[in-house]
C-alpha cells in the first residue's frame, strides 16, 4: 500500500512522487492495491472529498434530458480539498443515453474530415471509414475467431475542431473543421451547470485506451484562454486518474473514474499536472459496467440529441469496451475576442511535458529501448 509516509521517502530518495505513484498503479505484478484510491460512487468516507452544490436554475430539465442527462437537482457533485475548480460529477447520464456517445465516439467522431493517429502513417482512403472497415472482423472476433487487430482497435486517439497538433503542441487557425454540434451542446449544459456559462466547445480530444493502455504526466496548457474549464468525459472501463500540482513533481491524488463519470478542471485546477496510469481490470466474468447495458427508458423525440443505438451497433461497441475505455476532453481554445498569435510566436510555446495521448505496452517498449540506448478487491458501480 502507498501511504503518505512512503511518498515523503520517495521525495527524500530523488524520485518524485508523482512518477512513483504512477509506476506504483500502473504496475501488473505483483498488481497495485486501489484501497487508497478515491471512489466517488460509493459514499463519502474519505476527507479528502466535499459534496458540491450546483446552481440547477440555468440548464432546465427539459434541455438536459435531450443530451442524455439527469435534471441537475439529481446529479452527485464532489471537490476535493485542496484542488479549488476541480469538480467530480458522478455518472449523471440517463439510463441508456451513454450508449449512444458511445456510438458517436466509436462510430461518428473518427470519420473524416476528423484527425486520427492513424492519418499518420496510411492515406486518407485507407482511414476514410474506420467503423465499416472494422464491423466484419469484430463480430467474427466476438464469436471466437482469431482476427488481425482492426482499425477501429489501432485508434489512439481523434481531434475535433480546432485540431491538436501534437508535434508543436499548439492549435492554429488554419487546421480547423466543424466542431460536432450535439457534443458541443452536451459540453455547453454541463459547464453552465457548473457556473461557466457561455463556454464554447472549440476543440476536443478523445483518448481510445486498451487494457495495457497509460497516459502519461502532463499538463493541458495550449489552450490560449485559461480561465475556460476543460470538461472530461469517461466511457467503458474504469481507469484510475492521478491529479497532482502546479509542479510536476507534487503528490497526486488516486481516483477512479467510471463510465459516465465526468470531470470539470477549472480556476487554480485547470493548468495541474494529471495523467492515467491503468485501466483497472474487469471483474472475472463481467465484461461491461452495469450502466452500459441499459437501454433507453423513454421515448425518443424527434427534437433529442439522444437516439437509440441498433442492436448491431451496439453488438460491436459492447466488444470494443469490454477491453478498452474512451476518454473525451472538451477545450475553449480562444477566450471572448482572441484571436490566434503569429506563427513565430507560436512556435517557440511547445509544451515539454509527457506523452499527452494513451499508450499501450507494446507501442511503449520501443521507446524504453530507445531510452537505454541513448542514456548506456474491487467491483463495479455506476
Amino acid at each position: 500500500m502507498m501511504t503518505a509516509k512512503m511518498t515523503a521517502s520517495v521525495v527524500e530518495h530523488g524520485e518524485d512522487a508523482f512518477r512513483k505513484l504512477f509506476k506504483f498503479y500502473k504496475r501488473r505484478n505483483p498488481p497495485p492495491d486501489f484501497s487508497e484510491v478515491v471512489n466517488f460512487s460509493k459514499p463519502l468516507s474519505n476527507d479528502k472529498v466535499f459534496t458540491c452544490e450546483l446552481n440547477s436554475s440555468p440548464v432546465s430539465e427539459q434541455e438536459l434530458s435531450k443530451v442524455g442527462l439527469r435534471p441537475v437537482k439529481d446529479w452527485r457533485s464532489f471537490g476535493l480539498h485542496g484542488y479549488p475548480g476541480f469538480i467530480f460529477i458522478s455518472n449523471p447520464f440517463l439510463p441508456g443515453s451513454q450508449q449512444y456517445w458511445v456510438k458517436q465516439c466509436l462510430k461518428s467522431y473518427p470519420q473524416k474530415p476528423n484527425v486520427c493517429n492513424l492519418d499518420m502513417h496510411m492515406s486518407s482512403a485507407e482511414t476514410e471509414n474506420i467503423w465499416e472497415r472494422s464491423i466484419d472482423a469484430i463480430r467474427r472476433k466476438g464469436s471466437g475467431k482469431r482476427e488481425p487487430k482492426t482499425l477501429l482497435e489501432k485508434l489512439r486517439w481523434v481531434t475535433l475542431g480546432y485540431h491538436y497538433d501534437w508535434n508543436s503542441k499548439t492549435y492554429t487557425p488554419d487546421y480547423y473543421t466543424p466542431f460536432p454540434k450535439e457534443l458541443h451542446s452536451l459540453s455547453h449544459k454541463v459547464s453552465e451547470a457548473c457556473g461557466f456559462p457561455g463556454f464554447n466547445a472549440e476543440s476536443g480530444i478523445l483518448n481510445y485506451y486498451r487494457s495495457d493502455s497509460s497516459l502519461g504526466i502532463h499538463v493541458d496548457e495550449s489552450e490560449l484562454d485559461h480561465t475556460r474549464p476543460l470538461l472530461s468525459f469517461s466511457f467503458g472501463q474504469t481507469a484510475v486518474f492521478l491529479l497532482g500540482g502546479a509542479k510536476r513533481e507534487d503528490c497526486p491524488t488516486a481516483m477512479f473514474m467510471h463510465s459516465g463519470d465526468i470531470m470539470v478542471m477549472s480556476g487554480a485546477s485547470r493548468l495541474l499536472y494529471h495523467a492515467v496510469p491503468c485501466i483497472v481490470p474487469a471483474p472475472a466474468g463481467k465484461g461491461l459496467p452495469p450502466c452500459l447495458g441499459q437501454r433507453l427508458e423513454r421515448e425518443v423525440q424527434s427534437d433529442d440529441i439522444i437516439q437509440s443505438v441498433s442492436e448491431e451497433d451496439w453488438e460491436v461497441c459492447s466488444w470494443y469496451l469490454q477491453t478498452s475505455r474512451v476518454n473525451v476532453t472538451i477545450r475553449q481554445v480562444l477566450g471572448s475576442g482572441q484571436t490566434f498569435p503569429s506563427t513565430e510566436t507560436l512556435s517557440g510555446a511547445v509544451d515539454t511535458s509527457t506523452d499527452s495521448y494513451p499508450k499501450s505496452e507494446e507501442e511503449e517498449e520501443p521507446q524504453k529501448n530507445k531510452k537505454r540506448t541513448s542514456e548506456s478487491g474491487y467491483e463495479y458501480v455506476c
